[in-house]
């Protein structure tokens, strides 16, 4: 019982950390990187569909994007969209393709982007232990039914604050990783 308890709150734990992933990887280093601009949303035909979903996506220099669209007549309409998202990008359309060219980042802007990767690593860090939280109340909801004993209740506490610290840890793995990025020159 306890034990299933326990399994359950992997999950989201588990998904705090792909989500905090997803939101770093859109953070602008000073190197090319497709989650940069692959959830823009662009008009399509009348309908918004992720860039992603309408053109391929290629990094041919660690410092250039280059977006082929399937279809060339989507080229306005995204270079359009990556204007609209002002990411400070400046996207030159040559009738074919789009490329986009990351300038190197400053030193000031650095420390901004690591200070955002820390807010972003905190609320991670938040989603984790309020999936403990839950189960927490879960394992004392059964304590006070008399489904668990004290003696599981403790043992259980133990388990999920070891599985908390391990995914604390993946998380400042990750965060550590894209800081190095973005503070490399």
């Amino acid at each position: 019982m306890l034990e299933q308890i326990i399994s359950k709150t992997k999950p989201a734990m588990e998904k705090a950390i792909e989500r905090f992933k997803e939101e770093i990887g859109k953070l602008r280093t000073g190197r090319a990187n497709p989650s940069m601009v692959e959830n823009l949303t662009v008009d399509y035909y009348g309908s918004k569909s992720p860039l992603k979903q309408i053109a391929s996506i290629n990094i041919p220099e660690p410092r250039l994007i280059v977006i082929a669209p399937w279809s060339k007549d989507n080229l306005v309409d995204i270079e359009k969209a990556i204007n609209e998202a002002q990411l400070g990008f400046n996207p030159t359309n040559d009738g074919q393709v789009i490329r986009i060219a990351i300038p190197a980042l400053n030193e000031e802007r650095r420390t901004d982007l690591v200070k955002v990767l820390g807010k972003y690593a905190e609320v991670a860090r938040v989603a984790v232990r309020q999936a403990r939280e839950e189960a927490w109340d879960e394992i004392q909801e059964m304590v006070k039914e008399g489904q668990l004993g004290e003696d599981s209740k403790f043992s259980g506490k133990e388990k999920l604050q070891k599985i908390v610290d391990e995914y604390n840890g993946k998380i400042e793995e990750v965060r550590e990783k894209k800081e190095k990025e973005v503070m490399e020159i």
